[in-house]
């Protein structure tokens, strides 16, 4: 009987590894401590994937943390102008700036994280470590 497929969506969301969809990213299921945020294990537990590909494989990261981050900049301009609109004239704007501040610093952790698991998700395919350990 051939094994069923994880769904790739949902493997995201929970940050499990790309190769299996099993085993977990990050030593930390929590973002606290945030000296520990980042922590990960060198290899996959289950399958043994390796999760830093090549030496300074995670500066890649930042440019998906920026566009996580202007996507979140982008939908909360939206919702503020449907809900409360931009005007100068009673500093709505200024107000803005002080919600998407706040918003982004509170969701940075959660960005970082999610910014590692969508690069590594380009680059390692499902299955990808049974095969190479096969060659």
């Amino acid at each position: 009987m051939k094994e069923k497929i994880p769904n790739r969506l949902v493997s995201k969301l929970i940050m499990k590894c790309p190769s299996c969809h099993k085993g977990n990213m990050f030593t930390n299921k929590g973002i606290f401590p945030l000296n520990d945020l980042l922590k990960m294990p060198e290899r996959c537990p289950v399958c043994n994937q390796k999760y830093e590909i090549e030496v300074g494989f995670w500066y890649g990261t930042g440019y998906v943390s920026y566009a996580i981050s202007v996507g979140t900049i982008f939908i909360i301009a939206i919702l503020y102008a449907l809900t409360v609109g931009f005007s100068y004239k009673n500093n709505s704007i200024y107000f803005f700036i002080g919600v998407m501040i706040a918003t982004l610093a509170i969701l940075q952790p959660w960005i970082m994280r999610y910014s590692r698991v969508l690069y590594l998700y380009v680059f390692v395919k499902y299955g990808q470590s049974k095969k190479s350990s096969i060659e």
